[in-house]
């Protein structure tokens, strides 16, 4: 006889439908018969080589999705059809799954599904901790002007063992669950050949043309390349972010050149130029889900979504803040506020929004070494 929590479980299960990795597995068997949109984006293609679905492949071709909403659009079978195939939905579900199934540590994948709250309490974490260290080691928050020597506020070496122990967790959770991601595929020698083609689908954001060119889908069946150039700047805003941040450890540590560095300087140029990319990339962004279709996507998700897209904005607002204001009694307050912005990114980057950069950039790479391999379909053949 089922216990009351299975039968609680089991109710829960069948108000919300059938799991996704099965949900998926049945959207694409009617896909693969129809083969409409085959040319749209990479996985498709990668869908007909098989003919089944096992968990692994939801989950590499979930992964592969993008999101862009054209097929959902394009799709004779898609709701209020009977069949029901939502293509950019089920994928998303998945690709929860994923994050939550192979985070390292495994205790913290829950921190997906309550995503929003989860980076609020660490934000305000985060600024809590710095304006307090800030009362504590200066007694105020405002003061004379410094001439914009942030460690005469908090001390270099407290700052560099602070956010290099946070960033090296996230470097280390992320790559142990892309590991584990990487090891379930098995996808076969990577070649340089594939290595090169899915690097350029990765920078070049390749998958959010819609197939032809044209862009994808975000409110209705218009389609636009507005949210193709939002990631854009949003991608290589960080980029340029994380290149100032390597550039001024080589200036401290090899050239013996310290902080503060003028406005001309490489650093101060490349985060400048970052932290602009970080401002218009995030605000798109934010529009664009908040007009999106209401079929596009996991609407569970969208806490996590905004919530990440909400913190990049505040990261790079404050740190242009900061260096506006950097030569006024300010000063402090300000680089309190961005550090804890910053400490709470970092902390929280292996349990959000950003897993799907990892997670995709490994499945364009098995997308391109698969595609170079024979069809293990073998259709047609004795």
């Amino acid at each position: 006889m089922q216990s009351l929590d299975a039968l609680a479980r089991e109710a829960v299960a069948l108000a919300e439908g059938p799991p996704a990795v099965d949900e998926v597995a049945r959207q694409l068997q009617i896909c693969n018969a129809c083969r409409y949109c085959e040319t749209f984006c990479a996985v498709f293609p990668a869908m007909t080589r098989r003919l089944d679905f096992a968990a692994a492949d939801v989950h590499y071709l979930a992964n592969l999705c993008h999101n862009c909403g054209a097929c959902l659009h394009a799709c004779q079978y898609a709701p209020p059809h009977e069949f029901a195939v939502n293509v950019p939905r089920a994928m998303a579900q998945v690709r929860r799954e994923t994050y939550t199934g192979y985070a390292w540590p495994r205790a913290l994948g829950g921190l997906y599904r309550r995503n929003g709250v989860t980076l609020a309490l660490a934000t305000a974490g985060g600024l809590a901790l710095f304006l307090v260290l800030l009362l504590a080691m200066h007694g105020r928050l405002w003061h004379a002007p410094m001439a914009g020597n942030f460690y005469a506020v908090f001390p270099h070496a407290m700052l560099g063992w602070m956010f290099g122990a946070a960033f090296l967790f996230a470097l280390v959770a992320l790559g142990v669950g892309a590991a584990r991601f990487w090891r379930g595929q098995s996808p076969g020698p990577v070649g340089a050949s594939a290595a090169a083609e899915a690097t350029r689908n990765v920078l070049a954001l390749t998958y959010l043309d819609g197939g032809h060119g044209d862009g994808c889908n975000e409110k209705d069946d218009a389609f636009t390349l507005a949210r193709r150039r939002f990631h854009h700047f949003t991608f290589y805003g960080f980029l340029l972010c994380f290149a100032a941040t390597c550039v001024a450890t080589l200036y401290h540590y090899v050239l013996g050149l310290h902080a503060p560095y003028p406005v001309t300087s490489l650093p101060v140029l490349l985060g400048t130029l970052g932290g602009i990319g970080l401002l218009v990339g995030p605000a798109g962004l934010l529009w664009l889900n908040l007009r999106r279709h209401p079929l596009h996507g996991d609407p569970r998700q969208r806490p996590m979504d905004r919530a990440f897209i909400v913190l990049l904005f505040a990261t790079s607002l404050t740190g242009l803040a900061l260096l506006a204001w950097r030569d006024t009694g300010a000063m402090a307050l300000l680089l309190a506020l961005h550090l804890g912005t910053v400490l709470a990114l970092f902390l929280t980057l292996p349990y959000g929004k950003f897993a799907h950069a990892v997670y995709r950039a490994a499945a364009l790479l098995k997308y391109q070494v698969e595609r170079r391999q024979p069809s293990r379909l073998q259709l047609g053949s004795d």
